[in-house]
């Protein structure tokens, strides 16, 4: 069986873009200035980060205009929900030492045990 990590997905691993995954994963869609400012980064920071997830097929991005003003929404794809949710399961398992096979460790010495001197 192969070590959780090897589930972790790449995409979504880097810190900011699992931000941003993890802030698109609680709602249906999101504003791209509240994506951003929620993950706390620059627009360009941000506009690239979703470039990564876009071309992996995990978040959608909707253009739409109020009035005169441009709006970007950004959306995660239900590809994209199913990524995030294994690349989840996996941390948990990391986390949790599922990988582990405690019955391979040897016990530890009694401190309490008398040494046959």
């Amino acid at each position: 069986m192969a070590h959780a990590r090897a589930r972790l997905d790449e995409a979504i691993h880097a810190p900011v873009r699992f931000s941003i995954v993890a802030t698109l994963a609680a709602a249906s869609r999101a504003d791209f200035k509240f994506v951003r400012d929620t993950v706390e980064i620059t627009d360009s920071a941000l506009s690239k980060q979703v470039s990564v997830l876009e071309k992996a097929g995990y978040v959608a991005v909707t253009k739409t205009s109020l009035g005169r003003r441009p709006r970007t929404w950004l959306s995660l794809t239900a590809e994209g929900r199913r990524a995030f949710e294994r690349h989840v399961r996996a941390l948990r398992d990391i986390a949790a030492g599922v990988d582990l096979d405690l019955q391979a460790t040897p016990e530890p010495p009694d401190p309490n045990a008398s040494l046959d001197v």
